[in-house]
């Protein structure tokens, strides 16, 4: 059994004890949805008639593909003048009233011979936009929803549906935020050619959402020459280094005559980088957790060869072990339910911003048809994670990224791993140990940050030379979710190029 197969395991093992209990149905987009897709991406790849895991690792991203390094004759740029005009939002249905920002939203076809395209929505800042920098939002699954109504986006739906309402941590109010659903078959986005589903993988991404960002500049000029940064979290611990990596790579080939890209920065929260430290670093907080005993914990450490990828029939037993002991918590965040329960009036744990049952009434808007019209979508049928994209259908993935975040730290792009301290499916052990093994020299030792209205402590502070590390206090596996007056401390900090606030 390789580490893919026993990761995919473990987390099976833990996601089946409370992601069905009878009568709670899990809601929440971008935290127990998206584990919802981790499970989907076991049971499509792990549990076969022949116990096998279709999943091919490679070592670290290729330069020599055709991914890494477009050309002109590759990449597809298609007319768009008099596009951006027509994908201008004038109002969306029960939007609240005084909305002072732009709004746009439709299509950018990534490969017309296909019939694919990739579906955005742009909310400027309503907050003198034209000085503001460009932010794309992606986020993982893979095979998730990207689309800006769960945790950094300009608006949340009410209960009923029907209604939006303000959200005041939204990220427009340091950045213009375009959010992108990809790879196609993902949310509004799709192709007109099926097998495309079947062969979906981070190289197609990649690639699709480079093709994307030549287009949907070429369409809004004016943006070129902004700041641009790329964040997002979770399975976009891959996504977004190589895709700031093709970004890289492309702006360097000199002789492509393909526009440059103002790439500044990438902010990676708790990401999936390293398929071996995640599942070392797991060990650990759960353990430091008080979530694991003493014997399941030194049984790991003794027969457990993460570094050399050497698991044991022993080491297997005893992470399988460690799993069975933490029980029913929700690995997503070891501190708050992450289910909603219908008849609960709220539908919220103490504690929580976030409403949990936010799927249903996201997915209950975006199903309106007078709301497909205004965002300029096809006649189709939303959901937060596609059904046909991701689990055996994705074809490749790295073991490593890295190798990419080197490659990113030579060409100086800003990089900052954030990560919510109450996440068990990419703790913030194992990004520690993703940065470690970087053996990247500390510039600003580790300190407390507090965020901007409460003066609380946010979370805690680490530079390396090249690299940012940022916990985020009291948040899990989505941390703008979780403590969105934090994360927009941090992202604001991110954004301006300088620590989160010291006191």
């Amino acid at each position: 059994m390789n580490m893919v197969e026993l990761w995919h395991l473990l987390l099976l093992l833990s996601l089946q004890q409370w992601l069905f209990l009878p009568i709670i149905i899990p809601c929440h987009a971008t935290t127990t949805t998206h584990a919802q897709r981790l499970h989907s991406f076991i049971t499509s790849n792990f549990i076969s008639p022949d116990y096998n895991i279709n999943l091919p690792l490679s070592e670290e991203w290729p330069d020599e593909d055709l991914l890494s390094s477009p050309s002109s004759s590759s990449v597809y740029i298609g007319p768009q003048q008099g596009l951006m005009k027509a994908d201008k939002i004038l109002s969306l249905p029960k939007q609240p009233p005084g909305v002072k920002f732009g709004q746009y939203s439709g299509y950018v076809t990534v490969d017309p011979l296909a019939g694919r395209s990739l579906f955005y929505y742009l909310a400027e800042s309503p907050h003198n936009s034209s000085a503001k920098p460009l932010v794309l939002w992606l986020t993982g699954g893979p095979g998730c929803t990207s689309l800006g109504f769960f945790e950094i986006g300009p608006y949340n739906v009410r209960s009923d549906g029907k209604t939006l309402y303000m959200d005041e941590h939204a990220w427009n109010n340091v950045a213009n935020v375009l959010f992108v659903e990809s790879p196609a078959g993902v949310g509004f986005s799709y192709s007109n050619t099926t097998s495309d589903y079947d062969t979906t993988g981070d190289r197609r991404t990649a690639k699709d959402s480079y093709t994307f960002l030549v287009n949907w500049f070429q369409r809004f000029p004016h943006y070129k020459k902004r700041d641009f940064y790329i964040a997002g979290q979770s399975y976009c611990g891959h996504f977004i280094p190589q895709l700031a990596h093709t970004i890289v790579t492309q702006n360097n080939n000199q002789n492509s005559g393909l526009p440059v890209i103002n790439l500044k920065g990438i902010a990676v929260g708790n990401g999936l980088l390293d398929y071996d430290l995640v599942m070392k670093g797991i060990s650990d907080f759960l353990w430091g957790h008080a979530m694991s005993s003493d014997e399941t914990h030194q049984g790991i450490i003794k027969n457990c060869d993460f570094a050399r990828r050497n698991y044991s029939e022993t080491c297997q037993k005893y992470l399988i072990q460690m799993i069975q002991e933490y029980g029913l918590v929700p690995i997503v965040n070891i501190m708050y339910s992450s289910l909603c329960v219908p008849d609960s009036p709220k539908a919220q744990s103490p504690g929580l911003t976030f409403n949990l049952c936010s799927t249903t009434y996201v997915q209950a808007y975006l199903n309106r048809k007078n709301v497909q019209r205004a965002f300029h979508t096809i006649n189709t049928t939303w959901r937060s994670c596609s059904k046909e994209v991701g689990g055996s259908n994705w074809k490749d993935a790295p073991r490593t990224v890295l190798p990419i975040i080197k490659k990113l730290i030579a060409n100086r792009i800003r990089i900052w791993l954030y990560s919510g301290d109450q996440d068990g499916l990419v703790p913030v052990t194992s990004t520690r140990y993703a940065i470690n093994a970087l053996k990247l020299p500390v510039v600003t030792p580790w300190r407390p940050w507090y965020s901007m209205a409460t003066k609380e402590v946010g979370g805690y502070v680490e530079e390396y030379d090249g690299l940012t590390l940022v916990t985020i206090r009291g948040a899990g596996h989505a941390p703008p979710s979780y403590q969105p007056e934090r994360a927009l401390t941090m992202i604001s900090s991110f954004l301006e190029g300088k620590l989160p606030p010291s006191a």
